[in-house]
């Protein structure tokens, strides 16, 4: 994109094990065929899970497994004290590996047939293979009988959503550069999956509540149940049934099924924008003009003068203007309507690392960084419009 400085690296990960437990394994049987799961019995079914997940890392899975007592004594039985949240997949509880006195989140998904072993399968898998500083770390499974629970490292500061969208009475806002911090941070995550997994990975799942914090606020992605392989050879998408959450999928893959890396820039968009401005992507409760946030930021793209109508009123106007205006322009890039106009996520990892920079003296620095060594890319989503 020509709005973008590019600065791409050309070194890709050239990770052996995952080209050939991935990449080799989908070729023959994709990871829809798990769908079988459903009919086989519980002591075959937990065979056929383990033996499955040894075939496919070729020995290379490091996720340890755990017995389904030793996850129940760690979160007290599953006390609804211990509860962190609860998704479409499964509710997570904190809990404490007694040998180890290591603290984790323990995923318990809910047994309803084949989705559930599918998206257990895939999610051991994709995070067994996978590592980068802004994915989440998978320390380990179980499946015992028909339980099916996922351990991952203890993230103490929650969901993105928990920050930014269910602001609890008291609780201080995020700041700006603390927002630019957790966009850049998870544009890298995704920028992985994109552009240095090989084959790629495409997410399917962005969104606030997916996004974990550690204790100082880095972030990282969690929730890979419904991550898909990217296309391979001269396949320029993968046809899926449409998954996710209303509001953050992208138009094309909504209409047609038809996924590609560009569907999660599409989603990142969003939540850039939900960051913005503080407000949820679909929200009921507010005027009828406002309720969608992208058909509402639509018309405000295209007008400058109404770009700090935008920004999240509990900022208090504490942000730089010219960082309010890049964050915006890069948002609306992502939210293309055009699959193909939208950025790759290494332009936007780029674009988003001059509003992240942590200076001490002050905004003004950040902005004269981002208009001295990247184009002005505002106009050019103004002019990309009309």
């Amino acid at each position: 994109m020509s709005c973008f400085a590019c600065c791409r690296s050309d070194q890709k990960i050239s990770r052996k094990s995952l080209k050939r437990s991935i990449k080799k394994y989908a070729e023959a049987k994709h990871l829809s065929s798990f769908a079988s799961l459903s009919f086989k019995s519980d002591s075959s079914r937990r065979r056929y899970i383990t033996e499955e997940i040894k075939k496919m890392g070729k020995g290379t899975i490091t996720a340890e497994i755990f017995a389904f007592r030793e996850l129940s004594n760690a979160t007290k039985n599953f006390n609804p004290e211990n509860l962190l949240g609860e998704g479409g997949f499964g509710r997570v509880y904190k809990g404490q590996i007694e040998r180890t006195k290591k603290v984790v989140a323990v995923k318990q998904l809910d047994r309803n047939g084949f989705q559930g072993n599918r998206e257990f399968l895939v999610e051991v898998l994709m995070l067994s293979l996978l590592h980068h500083p802004n994915l989440v770390n998978l320390v380990g499974y179980c499946a015992d009988g028909d339980q099916r629970l996922l351990v991952y490292d203890y993230m103490s500061s929650g969901s993105l959503e928990d920050h930014l969208l269910d602001l609890a009475p008291g609780k201080v806002p995020l700041d700006w550069k603390t927002r630019m911090q957790i966009a850049c941070g998870a544009a890298k995550g995704l920028e992985y999956l994109h552009e240095k997994a090989n084959p790629a990975v495409i997410y399917r799942d962005f969104k606030a509540s997916n996004i974990l914090l550690d204790e100082n606020f880095n972030p990282k992605l969690s929730d890979f149940g419904l991550a898909k392989l990217g296309p391979t050879g001269d396949k320029t998408h993968v046809s899926t049934r449409v998954m996710g959450t209303y509001g953050y999928c992208a138009p094309e893959y909504a209409l047609t099924g038809q996924l590609t890396t560009k569907s999660d820039v599409y989603s990142f968009g969003v939540v850039l924008l939900e960051l913005i401005t503080g407000k949820r992507v679909i929200d009921n409760s507010r005027p009828t003009e406002e309720q969608n946030l992208v058909v509402w930021a639509t018309p405000l793209f295209k007008d400058r003068r109404k770009f700090v109508l935008m920004a999240d009123p509990s900022l208090e106007g504490k942000y730089p203007l010219k960082g309010l205006h890049q964050a915006l322009a890069i948002a609306a890039m992502c939210l293309q309507e055009e699959a193909e106009i939208r950025p790759l996520m290494s332009d936007v990892v780029t674009a988003l690392e001059y509003l992240a920079v942590k200076k001490g003296d002050g905004d003004e620095d950040v902005d004269d960084q981002v208009s001295m060594s990247s184009p002005d890319i505002g106009s050019e989503v103004y002019n990309a419009e009309q």
